[in-house]
C-alpha cells in the first residue's frame, strides 16, 4: 500500500474514494477501454497516486497528450515528480469543474477520453450533473469519444442521461469491488446526447446477486 495514499485517505476521507489505490487487474481493465493507436488528448480526474496514470502514459500514443487533474497538492506534487521526464503528461492542481477553462487556456478543442475514478455518489447532486454537463461537452464528436469511470456503485448512470450509450461491467478483482462504465459521446446509430440532460438514456441496469447486471 502506498503511504502517500493511506495518509491522505486519512485527512481527507469523503475526496478520496479508497483507502487503497486500484489493483493491477482494474487498471487493465480500465485502460483496455482505451483506442491508444492514433494520438490522444485524455483528461484524467482524480488520478491520486497515478496508478491509472502510468498505465495509459505506458500505453499511448508518443503524441498523445495527458492531463490530470489532481485537486489534492500533496498527490499533485508526487505526479509532478513521477511525470517529470515525459512531455505528454501535464499536471493541474485544481477541480475538475475547471476542465473546460483548462482546455481553453491550453487551445484544446476537445478530449478523446475523459477518465474519473472520483466518488461522484458523495457529490451534492446539482454539482455531479454540472460536472458531467461540462464532461460531456468536453468530449469530441467522434464515435469513439467517451467518459470513463470506475466507481463502487453505478448510480451515476441514473444522472449521465446526456450520453446516447452507456456499457458497464463489474470488476471483483480489487479492493472494494468497483463498477467500470463507459458512457460514449455518440449512440450506436451515430446519434449524440443534447447535453442538457435530456438525452438518449439507456435503461438501467439491474445489478444481480454476482455483482454483473441485467439489462
Amino acid at each position: 500500500m502506498s503511504f502517500l495514499f493511506l495518509k491522505e485517505f486519512l485527512k481527507k476521507p469523503m475526496q478520496i474514494a479508497s483507502i487503497v489505490p486500484s489493483s493491477p487487474t482494474l487498471v487493465r481493465r480500465v485502460a483496455s477501454k482505451f483506442d491508444f493507436s492514433v494520438p490522444r488528448t485524455i483528461a484524467e480526474f482524480g488520478p491520486g497516486e497515478g496508478c491509472h496514470s502510468r498505465e495509459i502514459a505506458r500505453r499511448m500514443h508518443p503524441n498523445s497528450r495527458l492531463l490530470l487533474f489532481e485537486l489534492d497538492a500533496q498527490f499533485a506534487g508526487h505526479l509532478k515528480r513521477q511525470f517529470a521526464r515525459d512531455p505528454r503528461v501535464e499536471i493541474i492542481n485544481t477541480d475538475a469543474q475547471d476542465l473546460p477553462a483548462e482546455l481553453s487556456k491550453r487551445n484544446i478543442p476537445h478530449c478523446d477520453y475523459i477518465l474519473s475514478g472520483i466518488p461522484f455518489s458523495i457529490l451534492e447532486v446539482n454539482k455531479k450533473r454540472g460536472l458531467l454537463q461540462k464532461t460531456f461537452e468536453s468530449l469530441a464528436p467522434h464515435a469513439g469519444s467517451a467518459f470513463v469511470i470506475y466507481q463502487v456503485t453505478n448510480e451515476l448512470r441514473r444522472h449521465a442521461t446526456l450520453f446516447p450509450r452507456a456499457e458497464s461491467e463489474y470488476c471483483l478483482q480489487n479492493l472494494p469491488p468497483m463498477f467500470i462504465t463507459v458512457f460514449y459521446k455518440q449512440g450506436l446509430n451515430g446519434n449524440h446526447g443534447n447535453g442538457n440532460g435530456n438525452g438518449n438514456g439507456h435503461k438501467l441496469p439491474v445489478e444481480s446477486a454476482n455483482g454483473h447486471e441485467r439489462f
